[in-house]
């Protein structure tokens, strides 16, 4: 798994930001055999584009949790869409008022962006992420609502002995606090449970969080209660707050390893071009 961007709402470039990174929310994730899912389509998935391109790559798979800008604000700029020989698959969450076809077509027309998807070379296929789990090139994804504006979902993919979940946009502390609930009572459990890897919102120290409770994402003491009611083995922190700089959010992880404590393994900050070998975290 690599991590291309981390950044949430919108990208952050500057001197601040160098050590983290500031483009928005995109992982790579290969199995063994090289198939690649993508989750995600922010501004990080430029740079993945044009390294796919030069890896050969023809075949991938992009999950998008939801259609919030800074989740598919790079789609556009992704080197394999623009390669008649490429095929990419894009699922996301259903909608009751229009296909996620049309829904991605609102980026890809004028006067937001000069070339209408119509028009777009690659071979491109558009699917509703499934209620129930399914398979893709040997392995095993599930999906499921989460708490954040709009329909929204968590992905959990199983593979090659090990299993990811990604949970960049989630307000799981909205309802009530976690530690007052059971597993199955809070939202994003069935996705994340037990899991090797979970990337997890952190976009705020609780403090922030307080003046933003409803906004659809986490404090970093509310991402560790939820790693920990869940049993996931490790804890990557994501989607940071634009106003953060590389050393706020060098503090925002120290405090998430006080959270954790003994209990857990210490979590990591979601750092732009980090490798992790799943499920041990390098």
């Amino acid at each position: 798994m690599k991590i291309w961007g981390s950044r949430g709402s919108i990208p952050t470039p500057g001197p601040r930001t160098m050590g983290v990174g500031g483009n928005t929310s995109c992982i790579e994730v290969c199995l063994d055999d090289g198939t690649v899912f993508i989750l995600d389509a922010g501004t990080g998935i430029r740079g993945l584009g044009m390294e796919l391109v030069r890896r050969g790559v023809r075949r991938v798979q992009l999950l998008l949790t939801h259609l919030h800008l800074d989740h598919l604000e790079g789609l556009r700029f992704f080197d394999p869409l623009w390669d008649e020989q490429v095929a990419v698959e894009i699922w996301g969450p259903p909608s009751p008022v229009s296909s996620l076809r049309d829904r991605i077509a609102r980026s890809f027309s004028p006067p937001l962006f000069p070339i209408d998807v119509a028009d777009v070379p690659a071979q491109l296929t558009f699917h509703d992420i499934p209620r129930e789990e399914w398979s893709l090139n040997g392995a095993r994804l599930t999906a499921d609502l989460v708490i954040h504006p709009g329909p929204t979902v968590g992905i959990r993919i199983e593979a090659d002995g090990s299993s990811v979940a990604y949970l960049p946009d989630h307000e799981p502390a909205f309802a009530a606090p976690i530690r007052q609930r059971s597993r199955d009572w809070v939202s994003g459990s069935t996705v994340a449970e037990e899991v090797d890897v979970l990337v997890h919102d952190a976009q705020y120290f609780a403090e922030e969080y307080e003046h933003r409770v409803g906004w659809g994402h986490s404090s970093v003491d509310d991402a560790v209660a939820f790693s920990r009611c869940v049993g996931a083995r490790q804890l990557m922190l994501f989607h940071h707050e634009p106003l953060h700089a590389d050393a706020t959010l060098e503090r925002l992880e120290l405090r998430a390893c006080e959270l954790a404590g003994r209990e857990q393994d210490a979590p990591v900050l979601a750092r732009e071009g980090m490798i992790v070998q799943v499920p041990a975290v390098a």
